[in-house]
């Protein structure tokens, strides 16, 4: 949740700069120490120009990015049973055909419509002539009792959470109701998979969280976008320091596909300096960074 509210808070800045202070995260144990440098942080000597810093009793830190170069070869290779949610999507078929043609003997494909989903026939149809046996499900990603006894019928080796919707919208025209409408299908339903393959003892391969672009830089206009996507990011986080396969991508808009898809939100992307990615080396990185 606090990563969301930072999250958020990107927004405010971009949305709101002239009001826009910064932010500043603290422990949940804060000490006298950490109060004193929060101090000084907001009187503006221990920050220098830093407006996003995490206040530590050793010291003021500011938020850097770091360039990693990602290991060549294949990386993850798909076997068994790979659950996709969103499975029937954009992005989400497109990771079923990857899948499928690496290895995976079994796909679970899920969306809120299942079979009902605009070309979900002709996707099952065209991954059973690939020899992968081919599940499409209608599940509510956030419905405990649905993804249970999916996961009870078909134990997992890896999940891609493709799931997502948008609902854009300036902060002032935002409400709970509509940040909750996008958190839920995106974070709440990353977090319910992980607590369920946790719970059966699941040894997930991979555990592959599609985020944006939106929580590592923030987006204008996609303030619930940006706070649901930096909740998959700190879910990431949580799974790998229990020693969880984990990986969360900040994805930008791919060509031919996906929520980005649109016109608007494409011209409106492409206002930032973001191109639209070629799926085909966006899956090839993929594989390599799970």
């Amino acid at each position: 949740e606090a990563a969301a509210v930072w999250g958020l808070g990107r927004v405010a800045g971009l949305e709101l700069p002239q009001v826009w202070g910064g932010l500043i995260d603290v422990p949940a144990d804060a000490d006298g120490r950490v109060w004193d440098r929060v101090c000084g942080v907001l009187a503006g000597g221990a920050a220098g120009f830093e407006d996003q810093v995490a206040v530590r009793a050793s010291g003021v830190f500011g938020r850097r990015l770091s360039r990693v170069v990602l290991p060549f070869g294949d990386g993850w290779q798909p076997r068994g049973t790979v659950l996709v949610t969103g499975g029937t999507g954009g992005l989400g078929s497109r990771v079923a055909r990857w899948a499928a043609g690496r290895g995976a003997e079994r796909l679970v494909l899920t969306s809120r419509r299942g079979l009902e989903a605009p070309g979900a026939v002709e996707l099952r149809d065209e991954l059973s002539a690939l020899g992968c046996e081919v599940v499409v499900a209608s599940v509510d990603g956030t419905d405990r009792e649905a993804v249970s006894g999916l996961l009870d019928e078909f134990p997992v080796s890896a999940v891609v959470h493709a799931a997502g919707v948008l609902d854009d919208g300036v902060l002032s025209g935002q409400s709970g109701e509509r940040l909750a409408g996008v958190w839920e299908p995106k974070a709440g339903a990353a977090w319910l998979l992980h607590e369920l393959t946790v719970e059966r003892g699941l040894d997930l391969d991979a555990f592959v969280l599609f985020s944006s672009a939106a929580s590592v830089f923030g987006a204008a206009g996609q303030g619930n976008y940006a706070a649901a996507n930096a909740g998959l990011d700190a879910l990431a986080q949580v799974r790998r320091a229990a020693g969880l396969s984990a990986t969360s991508i900040g994805w930008g808009p791919w060509a031919g596909g996906g929520m980005a898809a649109t016109d608007d939100v494409r011209e409106r992307v492409g206002r930032g300096g973001m191109v639209p990615m070629d799926p085909e080396e966006a899956l090839s990185l993929l594989g390599r960074a799970a």
